[in-house]
């Protein structure tokens, strides 16, 4: 299982409208071509879709994964992701109670971001799939984002999880995403590696070319 998990993770894709300058659903159908492994639905921040826009967008982001049989995972929302029987859940340390989370999606992969040692140490890994880790760069993707612990702090939760499957978040893209893999995470997410550019399949191609 630990294997299966680890393979999810190489190239995850994170995106909700915000970070879209155009339609998301083409941006994520171009990224699944391009090579991403997993998907993850990131509704957040002031511009992003509220109510039934923001269920609807889930809808058709998630009829896309299936099709292509690429897990979709949904960030922060408990609700949301056992509305649509979502694949997974992610959420970070200040969000829900793990423990709730662990309790109210049983049956679904269980993400928790750690972005210190500290964090690490206290995730429940028998209860959670993956642990989160970052952010590794600075990133002004996401706003709430905490200060960089830098390709030295990944080594040191590496040490701390062992075997346990760990994805790097923040600012991570082709240039660097060699050194992330080699400093301890099994895959990278990404962002604006792939929403930024006008061809989401290329992005994601080059990312996958830069992980090997």
């Amino acid at each position: 299982m630990k294997g299966e998990m680890k393979s999810l993770l190489k190239l995850y894709f994170i995106m909700g409208s915000q970070d879209c300058q155009r339609d998301p659903r083409d941006i994520l159908r171009e990224a699944i071509h391009g090579g991403i492994t997993c998907f993850q639905y990131r509704e957040k921040g002031p511009h992003s879709l509220k109510g039934f826009q923001k269920i609807q967008l889930a809808k058709d982001l998630q009829l896309i994964c299936k099709e292509h049989q690429i897990p979709f995972i949904v960030n922060d929302d408990v609700n949301l992701a056992q509305r649509l029987n979502a694949d997974g859940i992610h959420v970070g340390q200040d969000d829900l109670n793990i423990r709730e989370v662990v309790n109210r999606c049983k049956g679904m992969i269980i993400g928790l971001s750690a972005t210190s040692v500290e964090e690490a140490i206290r995730a429940p890994f028998d209860s959670i799939d993956y642990l989160g880790v970052g952010p590794i760069y600075q990133t002004s993707t996401k706003r709430d984002a905490k200060r960089p612990i830098g390709l030295a702090g990944l080594t040191k939760i590496r040490e701390v999880a062992l075997d346990f499957p760990i994805v790097a978040i923040g600012g991570i893209n082709t240039r660097n995403l060699k050194d992330v893999l080699q400093a301890g995470a099994d895959g990278g997410s990404f962002i604006s590696a792939i929403t930024a550019y006008p061809n989401g399949t290329q992005a994601a191609k080059q990312l996958y070319n830069a992980s090997m």
